[in-house]
């Protein structure tokens, strides 16, 4: 029950999330239009990226919690994976588009109404910055939400170089702020996506996590009793939080299939909390190993 309400404020926090994006978009876009600030559009096809994220992770969300069928045996839990990869691709894919734009922009500067650009960049920074605080519990146990948190984090910060930008312009005149406030927020998601890009393709991939050594998982198995040698060995995750190993165990001696219950259970138990590996099956065989070629 208590699980069932956590993610129900999961959920309620997204939906509130995603409103707010929507609106900052939409304001953004058309004071960016008037005022001429390249920055302002920057800011607004960054918040529409981040509604984009917010929505896709409310329903990945959704979906990553409905129940498993002889069908679809792992459930929909990859859907949040999945979720997290296309907001970063969209995002890097938006950063790009900016940087050239900004570049453009340096070699044709445009007026810049600072007015406009220094209230929205406030109502930005506003807005994103209670959607932060909003998802900040949950980013933590959630790669899908934590892609949206990021998202929103990110504009939060750009929103402070856009009304540091108006300040600039309105002090000074210096219409240059606005293409070089523009740059510095595309390199900022850029590096900050890539690394989110990194560990949902790791995933999806199906890799070994970079925090468990195969090799060390195999040492610490073949030290238990009974156990000759582990090999076949594959570690991935299903998601950022559910990491699954599958391996075959050659056996010393050629025991009951009730006998190894006490051999599994120890093994399972020293991945759990040497590994914090979640999902475990072995195949158990008698001389059956030949080197590590299997039968």
């Amino acid at each position: 029950m208590a699980h069932d309400h956590a993610h129900h404020h999961t959920h309620t926090r997204l939906g509130i999330t995603f409103l707010l994006n929507i609106v900052i978009t939409v304001a953004q876009f058309i004071g960016g239009l008037i005022s001429g600030s390249l920055a302002l559009i920057s800011d607004a096809i960054h918040n529409l990226s981040d509604g984009i994220a917010v929505l896709l992770a409310y329903i990945a969300d959704r979906l990553g919690h409905r129940e498993k069928t002889a069908q679809h045996s792992f459930g929909y839990k990859r859907a949040e994976i999945l979720a997290a990869f296309i907001n970063a691709l969209v995002l890097i894919a938006i950063s790009f588009y900016l940087m050239i734009e900004a570049v453009d922009r340096f070699a044709n500067p445009q007026p810049v109404d600072f007015k406009w650009m220094l209230g929205l960049g406030i109502l930005g920074f506003l807005a994103n910055g209670f959607s932060v605080f909003l998802l900040h519990d949950d980013h933590h146990n959630n790669l899908n939400v934590k892609a949206a948190y990021l998202h929103l984090l990110g504009d939060a910060l750009t929103s402070l170089a856009v009304i540091a930008g108006a300040l600039f312009i309105w002090a000074w005149g210096w219409t240059w702020i606005d293409p070089l406030v523009t740059l510095l927020i595309s390199i900022y998601l850029l590096v900050h996506t890539f690394q989110l890009l990194k560990e949902s393709t790791e995933i999806l991939m199906q890799f070994a996590p970079a925090s468990i050594d195969p090799v060390m998982v195999k040492s610490e198995l073949e030290k238990i009793s009974g156990v000759k040698q582990v090999y076949h060995i594959h570690i991935w995750r299903l998601t950022d939080h559910s990491i699954h190993f599958e391996a075959h165990v050659e056996l010393d001696a050629d025991l009951k299939l009730s006998q190894t219950e006490s051999i599994n259970e120890e093994m399972t138990a020293s991945l759990h909390r040497e590994f914090k590996i979640t999902h475990v099956t072995f195949q158990f065989e008698y001389k059956c190993g030949n080197g590590g070629k299997g039968c």
